[in-house]
């Protein structure tokens, strides 16, 4: 049942990133990219301060260094992926992103010689794959963009790593207090010394980016962090990876963009990779064995 609560609660977060791509494109118009995050931090730190107050008398020194781990990664990876999109396409930037499904995998295997599961790495190749047919325009040109953006996948994977690992020993709203607070410091930092103070408070801009700081970043990552305590980080990348699904879905219902039968095979792709990694095709074993029964055939 812990593993169900987990994985529900990763699609979730994936279904309120992918909405989230609608509200920066809405907020780009009115805030830099840096405002943005510095804006979803401080917002995202400030609810979780007040809702779990209570929480801040209880945070252990070992929390405390790890959630600010997390939250140097989760800045870093944000800043690069942001600039990045500034030098490349914006299907370029969302495929290399989502490598970091790829990437998580190995981490463990390098790092800490962690057995990779077979069924976990066809579904995270086979994710990596959904997302590219999903939202590439294949182009041999690599420029500076794209190798930030292939950054800014390593910090994801590692955050989506350490995150699994943390939280087995650590609460996971604290360890989310902590990397939202440390994420909001540096996004203020950098605002203050790029001299982007000032903020735009008209409705049409500043609705979008608190829809980004309450929904995109405090409830999400709220979710994330939570839901990772009971399941490993490999399935959790890939379940992860359907940002870019339901991405294209509210493009598709909000923004009124033409599905294509390009974006149907990614997302069949995409979620077959799920059941890959879920399954690890143990059905068709099972459907193997009853016809084996079924002729007569007694071998297992």
């Amino acid at each position: 049942m812990r593993k169900y609560i987990g994985e529900i609660g990763l699609i979730i977060t994936a279904i309120i990133w992918g909405s989230g791509f609608v509200a920066s494109a809405v907020s780009l118009e009115y805030y830099t990219p840096y405002q943005i995050l510095a804006g979803r931090f401080v917002v995202g730190a400030l609810i979780l301060a007040i809702v779990f107050h209570k929480r801040l008398k209880m945070i252990k020194k070992s929390a405390l260094i790890k959630g600010s781990i997390l939250g140097i990664v989760l800045y870093i990876a944000f800043a690069l992926q942001t600039v990045g999109l500034q030098y490349t396409t914006p299907s370029k930037n969302a495929f290399l992103t989502a490598v970091n499904v790829v990437i998580v995998p190995f981490i463990g295997f390098i790092i800490y010689k962690k057995k990779i599961d077979i069924f976990e790495l066809g579904g995270a190749f086979m994710a990596m794959i959904g997302v590219a047919v999903l939202s590439l325009k294949f182009s041999s040109e690599v420029n500076v963009g794209d190798l930030l953006t292939l950054c800014c996948a390593v910090g994801f994977a590692f955050h989506i790593f350490y995150t699994s690992k943390f939280v087995k020993d650590e609460d996971p709203i604290q360890l989310t207090i902590i990397q939202m607070t440390v994420a909001a410091v540096i996004g203020y930092v950098v605002v203050v010394f790029k001299s982007e103070t000032t903020f735009s408070m008209e409705a049409e801009g500043l609705l979008p980016l608190l829809y980004l700081a309450v929904f995109s970043t405090t409830i999400a990552f709220l979710l994330q962090t939570t839901a990772q305590k009971f399941i490993t980080e490999t399935k959790a990348a890939i379940i992860l990876s359907t940002e870019s699904f339901w991405g294209m879905a509210f493009s598709v219902v909000i923004l009124s963009e033409v599905m294509t039968g390009k974006m149907a095979i990614g997302a069949i792709l995409i979620l077959s990779a799920i059941v890959i990694s879920e399954t690890k095709l143990g059905f068709l074993k099972k459907k193997r064995l009853n016809g084996m029964f079924e002729k007569g055939d007694t071998r297992v």
